[in-house]
């Protein structure tokens, strides 16, 4: 979960980059404010890291969890 003109979010997704290539997976980037009912519920917590309604992270990447929990589904 994202926002257009959070430098959080950008952040996020510039750390995650690396990971991406590492273990070949994508990065589907959703505006909240695009959709009330996401921005309701992610409102103060962009970015927020999710794979299939599971929250990996918020606001900063954790990178040990993120690798942790990539490693384990791979």
């Amino acid at each position: 979960m994202s926002r257009t003109y959070c430098h959080l979010c950008h952040e996020m997704e510039k750390a995650l980059a690396p990971l991406m290539i590492e273990y070949r997976v994508e990065l589907d980037v959703l505006d909240v404010d695009a959709d009330p009912r996401l921005e309701a519920q992610y409102n103060e917590w962009v970015p927020v890291l999710l794979h299939e309604g599971t929250e990996l992270c918020h606001h900063s990447l954790d990178l040990a969890k993120v690798r942790d929990y990539l490693g384990k589904i791979r």
